[in-house]
C-alpha cells in the first residue's frame, strides 16, 4: 500500500511539474545563452563575430546553420547570411552581465558591408528576441520577416505577461528606413521598444495556407527612458478589443504590411499567417507569438541607439 501511494504521489507530482513547464517558457531567466563564434568571408574583411542564442550553456560551431537547441523556443535577429557565397552576419542582440545571471540587450543599429571597394550598403537592424525559429542562412535581404517561423504551440490562457525591463530611447524625434538598396528615407515619430504578446488560433488548409483568429492581445510600446523596473506586468486581454477604451490601432489584427507573420507549414514552407478575425474571449489558443524588440516600427524601420533590456520573463495566471 506504502509502496503505491508513492508511486502515485511521484505520478501526481510529474505531472504538476510537466504541467508548470507547460506554463513557462524555457530559459526566460536569460541567464543561459549559446555563443556562435562565425568567421565572415576574407572579401568583406574575414573577422569573427559572436553571435548569442538563447538556450543551455555552449558552443554552436562555426558557421553551421543554427537551429534551436535544449528545447529552447526562442530565437532572435542574430543571423548569419550567405549570399552568393558571400557569409555576413548580424548581431543586435547581446549577452548582458546582470546580478549573478544575465539578461539580454536588444540594439537598433545600422549593418554594413563593403566588398572590394566596390558594393557599399548599409541597412538599419533592430534587435529582436521572439518565439519561434530562424531558417538559415538567410540568402537575401528581401522580405526579412519571411525568413523567421513566427510563434510556438501554446494552450494556455494567462492573465498577464510579466518581466524586468529597461529602456534607453534614441534621443531622436524621427525615425528612418534604411534597406540597403533604396534612398534613406524619414519616417515621422520616435522610435520605441515594443512587446509584442498574442494568442492565437491556427489552422492550415489542404494548400498549406495558415489562417489565425486573435483570442489574446498584449502590446506595449515603451514611450521614455527607463532604468529597471522589475516584475512589471501586461495584462493579456482577450476577444475582440476593438471597443475597450485601452484598445490603439497597432492592436489590430496582422494582415499584411511591415507587421506581416511568417509560420513554417507542415509542407515545410514558410508561409503568411493570415489573422482573419477576433476569437471568442473563451477559446482556447493553439499557439503563442511572444516578441521582445528595440524599435516598433516594422523591418529596416527605426533610430540607431534604441536600445531595450530584458529579463525573467513569465505569464501570470
Amino acid at each position: 500500500m506504502k509502496k503505491t501511494f508513492f508511486s502515485l504521489t511521484l505520478c501526481l507530482l510529474a505531472s504538476v511539474c510537466t504541467e508548470a513547464q507547460q506554463l513557462q517558457l524555457k530559459y526566460a531567466d536569460f541567464d543561459q545563452w549559446i555563443t556562435r563564434d562565425v568567421r565572415e568571408s576574407k572579401i568583406i574583411g574575414g573577422a569573427t563575430k559572436t553571435l548569442y542564442e538563447v538556450g543551455p550553456a555552449g558552443k554552436w560551431a562555426g558557421s553551421v546553420p543554427y537551429v534551436n537547441q535544449g528545447g529552447s523556443p526562442w530565437a532572435n535577429s542574430n543571423v548569419m547570411a550567405k549570399v552568393a557565397g558571400v557569409v555576413k552576419t548580424n548581431t543586435s542582440v547581446y549577452r548582458e552581465r546582470r546580478g549573478s545571471g544575465y539578461c539580454a540587450r536588444m540594439v537598433t543599429h545600422v549593418e554594413g558591408v563593403k566588398v572590394l571597394g566596390l558594393v557599399n550598403i548599409h541597412v538599419l537592424a533592430a534587435g529582436s528576441i521572439y518565439v519561434g525559429a530562424m531558417i538559415e542562412p538567410i540568402t537575401s535581404s528581401s522580405n526579412p520577416m519571411g525568413k523567421l517561423d513566427y510563434g510556438i504551440p501554446f494552450t494556455a490562457r494567462p492573465k498577464a505577461l510579466q518581466f524586468d525591463y529597461k529602456v534607453k530611447l534614441s534621443g531622436k524625434s524621427d525615425r528612418i528606413r534604411r534597406t540597403g538598396f533604396s534612398p534613406v528615407k524619414n519616417i515621422p515619430g520616435m522610435d520605441m521598444p515594443a512587446v509584442i504578446c498574442l494568442l492565437q488560433k491556427r489552422w492550415e488548409d489542404s494548400e498549406g495556407n495558415i489562417y489565425a483568429k486573435r483570442i489574446g492581445t498584449a502590446i506595449h510600446y515603451f514611450t521614455k527612458d527607463s532604468e529597471w523596473v522589475n516584475g512589471a506586468k501586461f495584462t493579456i486581454h482577450y476577444g475582440d478589443i476593438t471597443g475597450e477604451s485601452y484598445y490603439k490601432s497597432y492592436m489590430n489584427l496582422f494582415q499584411g504590411g511591415d507587421d506581416q507573420k511568417y509560420a513554417l507549414n507542415s509542407k515545410g514552407k514558410i508561409v503568411p499567417v493570415r489573422e482573419i478575425e477576433w476569437a471568442d474571449a473563451n477559446d482556447t489558443p493553439t499557439h503563442l507569438c511572444l516578441q521582445f524588440a528595440s524599435s516598433h516600427g516594422g523591418a529596416y524601420i527605426g533610430a540607431e541607439g534604441t536600445t531595450f533590456w530584458i529579463d525573467n520573463v513569465k505569464f501570470v495566471y
